[in-house]
């Protein structure tokens, strides 16, 4: 290769560099291409404790997530997001009503509910989704981290008697949760990708419904911490990055 032919390439692989700056850090670049998504998904967030002792697909509510994914290598890749869920209907509520059960038949309780959760969290792909050879292309992955909620809550009884200590308006808190899950990715063309995630989200307290063994002695399960989850479809767009050899890095002004 001629010196002209050299600077040429390495013009190249520069440009294509600066073109992708935004998306990726090249403190990061695993190999020859690496990438970054964007996307925004739909789907239903879910609640269990004390009011809705058992996951009831009824119980979803509207949910909107959008995120930002980063590969780290070949099975791994790091993503950040933001969840938010609010129940559209006033009388559509989580409620225990519909378990005849002790507990259920003396509170007589209902709980609307609204999330937004901001989350970080590692994906272990199963197989080699950035590989373009690969027909179709398509991987299973499973993935764990942590996450921030915000919630706004209110809780209500039907129950004369317990009306002074169950009623409650809304109010907001702060919570921690630990989110896990499994999902799959499929590749509808180079760029665009299909997802399908459920993930549950283990909480570090046990008051997301108001009801804990602090406030409430009385009508909550001491024994067990409140869960919420979330399961939707995604859709994402893929940046591509051209990242230069180390050699050509390590030479400052081989241009001039």
């Amino acid at each position: 290769m001629t010196l002209q032919h050299f600077k040429q390439a390495l013009l190249i692989c520069c440009t294509l560099q600066i073109g992708s700056a935004f998306f990726s850090n090249p403190a990061l670049a695993q190999g020859p291409v690496s990438t970054s998504e964007v996307g925004a998904g739909i789907g239903g967030a879910n609640y269990k404790g004390d009011l809705a002792p058992n996951y009831r697909l009824l119980n979803n509510q509207p949910a909107l997530t959008v995120f930002y994914r980063r590969d780290m290598s070949n099975p791994i890749t790091l993503r950040g997001g933001v969840m938010l869920s609010h129940r559209i209907f006033d009388n559509n509520t989580i409620g225990d009503h519909s378990y005849d059960l002790p507990y259920p038949d003396y509170r007589q309780a209902e709980l609307r509910l609204s999330m937004a959760e901001l989350s970080a969290v590692m994906e272990y792909n199963f197989l080699d989704y950035y590989d373009l050879q690969q027909r179709p292309r398509f991987s299973p992955y499973f993935f764990a981290g942590v996450a921030g909620l915000i919630y706004n809550a209110k809780l209500e009884t039907d129950s004369p008697v317990l009306q002074p200590e169950l009623n409650k308006a809304f109010d907001t808190r702060l919570a921690f949760a630990i989110p896990f899950g499994v999902g799959i990715k499929y590749a509808l063309s180079k760029h665009w990708n299909l997802g399908l995630e459920f993930g549950a989200r283990k909480m570090i307290t046990d008051n997301l419904d108001y009801l804990s063994e602090k406030d409430s002695k009385r009508l909550a399960n001491p024994n067990d911490k409140d869960w919420y989850y979330y399961n939707g479809i995604s859709l994402s767009y893929t940046f591509y990055r051209i990242n230069c050899p180390p050699p050509y890095k390590k030479t400052p002004g081989i241009l001039d």
